[in-house]
């Protein structure tokens, strides 16, 4: 049994193109970072790198709560 925000973030997958595009973003920066974090010694760049696409991450968490608001029905 799925929450009520479970549903609504089901719902906006399978027919938001714009949240389907947060989400995969999201997958690809999370991709990334779980490359940089392996590693056992980053360079400065790679630091930098790290910070950047946890910011961008969290952009797109944002946003994508934003979409689940909006789509949420009135109470």
């Amino acid at each position: 049994m799925s929450t009520p925000t479970e549903a609504i973030r089901d719902k906006s997958m399978a027919n938001s193109i714009e949240y389907q595009r947060l989400h995969e973003e999201h997958g690809r920066y999370a991709a990334e970072l779980d490359r940089l974090e392996s590693k056992s010694f980053l360079t400065e760049e790679e630091k930098l790198e790290e910070v950047r696409l946890k910011k961008l991450k969290l952009h797109l968490k944002d946003q994508m709560a934003a979409l689940l608001k909006s789509s949420k029905p009135a109470a």
